[in-house]
């Protein structure tokens, strides 16, 4: 999540404004970026425990530690280190103290995965000799919602009160998870339009490549997403399929008056972030907020609304792909490859929306609800979602292979789809591999895939 917001910005007078901001985000292709973010879990090496804030081995320590051996900048909440910055990338914490890097607009995947190695390798060098690990996978294998230290950030303690309002597993989401997603650009508000519904739609096909969390407190827990089942009870005012982006009039202005009706959160003013959960924008717009009565909001208010709303897509000034577990570093960079290859050439982005252009809400709705517990087994549409998935990932790679990104060894960006291509041809995602360490060579325990699949 982001850092706390670093002015006020432009005063809001009408809609228009928000709608215009969203606006501004259209680019020419010649200026289309790749923006990847990732989290992971924290945790001591000798126990398996999550990592506490302070302490000889926590995530001050972490985060001072990048600061001072790596060039970092801290931003400080409080006067406690929330989060780094430098060039571009951002490394923020997640409420449970999942480690997250938000890295910068980058032009290829060559760079992507730079940034992932060098990222992952500067943690190490501070990590290791303390003690520490990290693991990429959806949800936290063994621990309990009270066994994680939450983190000291202002926005949490008032999202930790509202969550649970809205549904059963809204800590859970915040304590327990971690996700993978890529930030892409649009050309303009048709491209934008169609890249959502796109998208939107194949979604559950990423869910279902990158399932990684099988496993609840220690036992398997019948969903291979589990992260991915979590959003479904949170908060319906936040999160869902969407169904409007598939209708006529989809548009900035359309998903416009679909974040003024979400709840607000938080107004953050001076430094300190004040209580708003469950009050109204347009009543904000309209200096009716019972929070800050007869004060109007900024654009800095508006961006950090966005922030808070859910869906399997968000529209911010780029679009948010947000369906992915976390998971081993080739999947860090095989994530942002599925969709830059569906979504950045022209032709890929024909075939796959033909691909779900007769697709109805029932449809969308039942793969959101499914693919969590099934993966590529769904059957959809008279076979299983495996084969729709050879389907996506073989467009993608025919739109990487037209971008001709060619990297230092001759080799172009289709490298990076080689796992989705050896997941959808087996239909055994993450999580089915790991149930059957669980079930074989574990023993019953989960233990080991700390040791296993620690970065």
């Amino acid at each position: 999540m982001s850092a706390p917001p670093s002015g006020k910005g432009e005063p809001i007078a009408e809609k228009r404004q928000l709608v215009e901001y969203l606006e501004a985000g259209c680019k020419p292709r010649a200026a289309w970026r790749i923006g990847t973010e990732h989290e992971k879990f924290g945790f001591t090496a000798e126990d398996l425990r999550p990592l506490p804030y302070d302490g000889p081995r926590g995530i001050r320590v972490l985060l001072e530690g990048l600061a001072g051996r790596f060039g970092w900048n801290p931003v400080l909440e409080n006067g406690n280190p929330i989060a780094l910055t430098k060039g571009g990338s951002n490394i923020t914490l997640e409420p449970g103290g999942q480690f997250e890097l938000s890295g910068a607009p980058l032009e290829t995947l060559h760079q992507t995965c730079c940034e992932v190695h060098t990222h992952l390798d500067e943690v190490k060098k501070i990590a290791d000799p303390l003690g520490i690990g990290m693991l990429g996978m959806g949800f936290q294998p063994k621990w309990r919602r009270e066994d994680i230290p939450w983190m000291p950030k202002g926005r949490y303690k008032i999202m930790r009160e509202y969550m649970p309002k809205r549904g059963k597993l809204g800590l859970d989401m915040m304590l327990r998870t971690c996700t993978v997603q890529v930030n892409l650009d649009f050309a303009s508000e048709a491209d934008m339009v169609r890249k959502f519904r796109v998208g939107l739609a194949l979604q559950p096909i990423a869910t279902a490549l990158f399932a990684n969390s099988p496993f609840v407190e220690g036992r398997p827990c019948g969903y291979l997403s589990y992260r991915s089942h979590i959003w479904t009870d949170t908060d319906p005012d936040r999160t869902g399929i969407l169904p409007f982006v598939f209708e006529p009039g989809m548009g900035f202005e359309r998903y416009v008056d679909y974040v003024l009706d979400v709840p607000m959160y938080f107004v953050y003013r001076d430094g300190r972030y004040i209580d708003a959960s469950g009050q109204s924008f347009r009543d904000f717009m309209a200096g009716r907020l019972p929070a800050l009565p007869g004060e109007r909001p900024t654009m800095s208010d508006w961006a950090d609304h966005l922030t808070t709303a859910f869906p399997e897509v968000r529209l911010k000034r780029y679009l948010e792909m947000r369906g992915a577990d976390a998971g081993s570093w080739r999947s860090l960079c095989a994530l942002p490859a599925l969709w830059v290859g569906l979504l950045y050439d022209d032709t890929a982005l024909a075939a796959a929306d033909e691909l779900v252009r007769d697709w109805t809400i029932e449809d969308h709705a039942y793969l959101r609800a499914e693919v969590p517990r099934t993966a590529l087994a769904t059957p959809f549409r008279g076979r299983p979602l495996q084969e729709l998935a050879k389907e996506v990932v073989a467009i993608a790679k025919v739109g990487l292979k037209t971008r001709a990104r060619i990297d230092w060894d001759g080799q172009d960006e289709t490298r990076y789809l080689v796992r989705l291509e050896q997941i959808a041809a087996d239909g055994c995602t993450p999580a089915e591999e790991k149930l059957a360490r669980f079930h074989e060579a574990w023993g019953g325990s989960v233990d080991p895939v700390f040791r296993e699949f620690a970065f």
